[in-house]
């Protein structure tokens, strides 16, 4: 049975849904990042180390990544009305929480939290609008979406950068809330209920936990390697406990008479390699925007507030040109112009991987408009691609997957790349150094090495996959719901 909206809403409302929808983008988006630049100053005010400090961000991440099927099943079963009021509900009490925890341990549940709101806002966001808006708007509203979203996700460094200042690091959390608050309001008034299935189908409880193993302990080694903070056996052990949950997942979905997750699914050709490219665009992104703040910081030596709006330049860019990409797919296909964006991104990084000290503003110019130009190209074409090889009644899992597909690639990139730039920075120097003392030598090479590898592993990956996907193409019937 189709899930659809009991009562069509107007071509008004719709626009009113879709703002209440990029509210909760927005907000889930910017949580991403925007507490990076306050992980300082909360090591010094909850008296607490940065080893545990970084579970302040990883705690969230978790939380979507393991909750986030399961929320996106509730949505093919559910109203997706009252599941996404349920979501920006959770997110906004849990940042008014988070704000007012007196100790870091507080802090990291309400993260979590948090995260579990996030889950709900991510996950069924993009069902909500695909059900919407027709499928000759699909384009646009996702690359409306996708605008929102990169804008989010880059302006959260440069809003931490301005928050800290004026109300310390809990204003960052507390500013969640009035936004919060106006999302569920818009929803309300504006979002008519979705016609339930009346289906008898209940929560995987089996799937569920052995997705949260997996995903915690593969998260969870990959942190603790960039932190080097435990011996090389104990990580093996974690990401060997990785391996087992996914084995048994993939068992338990195979074998349920009612999966979370239907693997027949990727069977269709679009959605499995567009989930790839998802993932992989995400790993690169997310590495651009941990280093470059680093970069524009330690190396070239700008001030906080004027590094801000250094970073403050590709939201710009791709808020304005990302509905113009889901137009451009609308006329000439996702695939097409998602690799396009996918080329740009590798080739920001490759120029972003020359720059050093003496680099001037008009060379870093040059070096982030193909970034931003890439993600505003790639994000909105490549949900299209995922969202419209899935029947109606899949619109849930297959934005759950969306969304599962673009945090890993956030919580790989992250640590992968802190990983490389922290130690080709240190390979050269004696002592007990560390990076933030580093002489800039040592700092240039460090970020260079990063970027460039993010630039070999995005264009060799997006090599591989887009050959897969042209040849299988060709081969077998995917999935579409015209």
């Amino acid at each position: 049975m189709e899930q659809l909206f009991t009562t069509q809403p107007s071509e008004c409302n719709k626009w009113w849904i879709a703002l209440g929808v990029s509210i909760g983008v927005f907000i889930f988006a910017i949580d991403v990042y925007v507490i990076n630049l306050a992980l300082p100053v909360m090591v010094e005010s909850l008296q607490t180390g940065f080893a545990v400090i970084q579970w302040v961000v990883l705690s969230y991440l978790i939380a979507i990544a393991v909750s986030v099927l399961s929320i996106a099943r509730l949505g093919d079963i559910w109203d997706k009305r009252v599941l996404y009021l349920v979501g920006l509900g959770v997110f906004t009490l849990a940042s008014l929480a988070c704000g007012f925890s007196v100790n870091v341990v507080y802090l990291i549940v309400f993260r979590a939290l948090q995260g579990l709101g996030a889950a709900f806002l991510s996950g069924l966001g993009t069902a909500i609008l695909v059900e919407t808006f027709p499928t000759h708007q699909r384009g646009l509203i996702l690359g409306i979406r996708a605008g929102v979203y990169g804008l989010g996700i880059t302006l959260g460094p440069s809003l931490g950068g301005v928050l800290l200042p004026l109300g310390g690091w809990p204003l960052i959390f507390w500013i969640n809330v009035p936004i919060g608050l106006l999302g569920m309001i818009i929803i309300i008034l504006f979002m008519p209920s979705s016609s339930v299935t009346h289906s008898q189908r209940g929560v995987d409880v089996q799937g569920t936990l052995s997705l949260m193993v997996t995903l915690s302990c593969f998260m969870a080694a990959i942190t603790l390697a960039q932190m080097n903070v435990l011996e090389l056996p104990f990580i093996l052990v974690l990401m060997g406990l990785t391996v087992v949950g996914l084995v048994a997942f993939l068992w338990i979905e195979s074998t349920q008479t009612d999966p979370m997750l239907d693997l027949t699914l990727f069977q269709s050709v679009p959605l499995s390699a567009g989930l790839a490219l998802r993932l992989m665009g995400n790993l690169c992104i997310a590495a651009i925007i941990f280093i470059l703040p680093f970069f524009l910081e330690l190396v070239q030596h700008y001030p906080p507030d004027r590094a801000g709006l250094l970073l403050a330049i590709p939201p710009i860019i791709i808020s304005i040109f990302a509905p113009l990409s889901g137009l451009t797919s609308d006329w000439i296909g996702g695939r097409t112009v998602s690799l396009v964006g996918l080329g740009l991104i590798c080739l920001s990084c490759v120029f972003l991987g020359s720059m050093d000290e003496s680099s001037s503003l008009t060379f870093y110019g040059i070096a982030v408009v193909p970034y931003a130009l890439g993600v505003a190209l790639f994000q909105s074409p490549n949900n299209n691609t995922i969202m419209g090889a899935v029947s109606r009644q899949h619109l849930g899992i297959a934005a759950g997957l969306l969304s599962l597909a673009r945090i890993l690639g956030q919580s790989i990139g992250i640590p992968l790349s802190g990983l490389i730039f922290s130690r080709m920075v240190l390979s050269g120097l004696d002592g007990e150094l560390s990076v933030l003392d580093a002489p800039v030598s040592a700092l240039v090479m460090g970020s260079r090495m990063a970027f460039w590898s993010m630039a070999a592993l995005l264009s060799g990956g997006t090599l591989v996959i887009a050959g897969l996907w042209f040849w299988f193409g060709s081969k077998l019937p995917s999935r579409s719901d015209g």
